[in-house]
């Protein structure tokens, strides 16, 4: 039986900056080495590097956000390009053949509750991800064919909570089965960030194998922090909304959620749904990549800083106002990376590699 004391979570703060170093305080580095793809903003490299890894660099699509990512983590492996393309790629270094953990966040957005979904599912679109036109819902595959090439220890793989619901289970259990048959024992975790020390409610799957060859017990993730309200990394310096937001704030209500709540209540409307209202005593719902969220108190949309706070992001990140909301939607939130790897290596990697 395991001994639930020796696998206690670490608490990682919320608030930090890229100026205080790696890893976080009270963590030892060991130098366990991780490469990421679907890389963007870095959210997930943050984590690894606060848990104590050494975090090679990675793969992105689009080059403006790759451009970011180089800004703010000096990668020393850094591939600008399709995975697909670098799946075909024979000139790798050989240490990307050695990984403790391989990483990856496919986009997700066809498996989305608030999206499309199963429409969407099979076609091609034009997505902020990059410049090409994609068909998302088979890039989870295409990963684990990354995962195939490569053979790390571990291999990850985050999405959203939609793909364990109503027909995404059939991708999910596709998933597994791939992931099974290229020689990884698998567990499926669904967590939501707001009980790791994430201030907003974030929830997330998590597909994490244990490469065959290695016999040691199921990972245990049991993450009981306390829920942190906006007030507590509330800033105030919101961005002014426009007019006709301002008239449904006008007429908001303690039960409305969100600007959507609200017009559908006054005008059978159903626009304004992802505009949530950020209440003070209250956890954040999830962030997006499309609107930013709307102070109940104060007719102001949420600062570039107090995204990056709900996001675990250091508040000294590097990127243009325009991008914030974008990196900050698209990214694994650090916190949940840096808590579940740290789990990866107390549990599994510092005794395969002792």
């Amino acid at each position: 039986m395991q001994n639930s004391k020796q696998y206690q979570p670490h608490r990682f703060p919320y608030l930090w900056r890229l100026a205080d170093g790696y890893p976080a305080k009270g963590i030892e580095p060991h130098g366990c080495k991780v490469f990421g793809t679907f890389i963007c903003g870095g959210g997930s490299s943050m984590g690894y590097k606060l848990a104590g890894y050494h975090h090679l660099g990675g793969v992105e699509l689009d080059p403006s956000i790759a451009a970011i990512y180089k800004q703010n983590h000096h990668p020393e492996h850094l591939y600008i390009e399709d995975i697909r393309d670098f799946n075909k790629r024979t000139d790798l270094p050989a240490e990307l053949y050695q990984l403790d953990i391989l990483d990856g966040s496919p986009p997700c957005s066809t498996f989305s509750m608030a999206g499309s979904r199963e429409a969407a599912w099979g076609k091609e679109k034009q997505f902020a991800e990059g410049q090409k036109m994609q068909t998302l819902d088979d890039l989870v595959f295409v990963y684990c064919d990354t995962i195939e090439k490569l053979k790390p220890k571990v291999c990850w793989l985050e999405n959203v909570a939609g793909l364990v619901r109503g027909n995404g289970k059939i991708y999910a259990k596709a998933i597994a089965k791939r992931l099974n048959e290229i020689g990884y024992n698998v567990q499926v975790f669904l967590l939501n960030g707001a009980t790791m020390g994430v201030p907003q409610i974030r929830e997330r799957v998590f597909f994490i194998g244990l490469r065959k060859d290695f016999h040691l017990p199921k990972l245990v993730l049991d993450f009981n922090e306390e829920p942190i309200p906006f007030k507590m990394i509330k800033d105030g310096n919101g961005k002014p909304i426009t007019d006709v937001q301002l008239n449904l704030w006008n007429n908001k209500k303690p039960s409305d959620k969100s600007i959507g709540d609200t017009n559908m209540r006054l005008y059978g409307k159903l626009s304004g749904f992802t505009h949530m209202y950020a209440k003070d005593d209250e956890v954040l719902y999830t962030l997006t990549a499309q609107k930013r969220h709307i102070y109940f108190s104060d007719p102001k949309c949420m600062s570039d800083t107090e995204c990056f706070k709900a996001s675990t992001f250091p508040i000294d990140y590097q990127a243009e106002s325009t991008k914030v909301l974008f990196l900050t939607g698209m990214s694994v939130a650090p916190l949940m990376s840096a808590q579940i790897s740290y789990q990866i290596y107390k549990q599994w990697l510092s005794k395969i590699n002792k």
